[in-house]
């Protein structure tokens, strides 16, 4: 049943360099060669503070710890990070246009 189908986003808790958390909400994830990255937005629970945002778009950086576990790091790279975010910022245009779909 199209009812008992609940949309549940993928929420991850990030901190920053000055150790404040916030909430964000994966949007995709995008290999390319051989790294991976992440598209995310911030999430907030009350839609109306959704509507109050600039909801910029987050892209960040797979990274393996001592521990072999993968983290989501800032790309330091401008270049790297204007090239990937518009990939990722193509790739949502076209899925939300309806135009990813075929």
């Amino acid at each position: 049943m199209a009812q008992d189908q609940e949309f549940n986003p993928d929420i991850y808790t990030l901190v920053d360099e000055e150790g404040v958390e916030q909430a964000f909400e994966l949007l995709d994830v995008m290999e390319v060669g051989n790294d991976r990255y992440f598209a995310l937005i911030p999430y907030f629970e009350n839609p109306e503070e959704m509507l109050d945002d600039t909801a910029d778009l987050i892209v960040l950086k797979s990274q393996m710890d001592e521990n072999d576990e993968e983290l989501m790091v800032s790309i330091d790279d401008d270049d790297e990070y204007q090239r990937i975010g518009e990939m990722f910022l193509e790739k949502l245009s076209a899925y939300f246009e309806g135009d990813g779909e075929e």
